[in-house]
C-alpha cells in the first residue's frame, strides 16, 4: 500500500518510514527537512510543511493511508498541531480521501488529561503544557471531520528498542496506567494498525 507519513524526518515519523519501507510499502515522506531520510526505491520525499494545505495535498494524493507523526520541541504557545489538523481535514475534503488517518497526539491530551498520574501531571504542567493544549485542539478538529480517523495517545516516549511487547488500551478507565513506550514500538503499532485497522474512531493509548 502507499502510505503518507507527515512529520517523517525524526522520532516516531522516521521510525515509521523505515518500518513501512521494510514491510514493502510505498512511502511518501513529508517534512521540513528530509535530508536525513535514507534514499529508497519505494520512497518519495517532500520537503514542505505539515501546516501547508498544498504540501499536505501533495503528500496525501494517491495514498491509501495517512499517518500524522508531527512533533515540536517548542515549549511556548504554538499552533503546529491545530494548523496541521486544519490542513489535514481540508486536504481530505479536497481529495475526497477515504483511507484511514492515524494521528499521534499523546496521553494527557483531551479527556485523557483526567487520567494522568501525579508525576505526568507535573511533567506536562511544567514542560509540555502548551503542546498538550494544542494537541487537544488537534484532536477536536480531526474527530469532528469526516475522515476515518484514529487518535493514538502514547505514553512518555523513549528511544528504547523495538520490543513488540506493549499494551494497547482502547478506552479510559479509573486506575489506567500509561507509562513509557519507545518510539520504535509506537511505529510498530502504526504499521500494524494501518495494515489492518481495528480501532478507527477510537483513542487507543500505548504503554508497556
Amino acid at each position: 500500500m502507499k502510505i503518507a507519513v507527515i512529520g517523517a524526518a525524526a522520532g516516531i515519523g522516521l521510525a515509521t518510514v523505515q518500518k513501512a519501507l521494510a514491510n514493502g510499502h510505498e512511502v511518501v515522506a513529508l517534512s521540513t527537512n528530509t535530508a536525513n531520510i535514507s534514499e529508497h526505491t519505494l520512497l518519495t520525499k517532500i520537503n514542505g510543511s505539515a501546516t501547508s494545505l498544498a504540501d499536505m495535498k501533495k503528500a496525501m494524493s494517491g495514498a491509501d493511508a495517512v499517518l500524522i507523526t508531527i512533533g515540536t520541541k517548542n515549549k511556548k504557545p504554538n499552533t503546529l498541531f491545530s494548523d496541521t489538523a486544519k490542513a489535514l481535514v481540508q486536504a481530505g475534503k479536497d481529495l475526497n480521501f477515504k483511507g484511514p488517518v492515524l494521528v499521534i497526539t499523546g496521553f494527557g491530551s483531551g479527556k485523557s488529561s483526567g487520567y494522568l498520574s501525579l508525576f505526568m501531571k507535573i511533567v506536562i504542567g511544567l514542560f509540555l503544557k502548551n503542546q498538550y493544549i494544542n494537541k487537544t485542539l488537534m484532536e477536536e478538529i480531526v474527530t469532528q471531520s469526516n475522515l476515518k480517523w484514529e487518535i493514538i495517545r502514547p505514553g512518555m516516549l523513549s528511544n528504547g528498542p523495538l520490543t513488540q511487547n506493549y499494551k494497547v488500551l482502547p478506552a479510559l478507565y479509573k486506575g489506567i496506567k500509561v507509562g513509557k513506550i519507545s518510539r520504535a514500538d509506537v511505529a510498530h503499532y502504526l504499521l500494524t494498525e494501518v495494515e489492518n485497522p481495528k480501532l478507527l474512531n477510537q483513542y487507543p493509548a500505548l504503554t508497556y
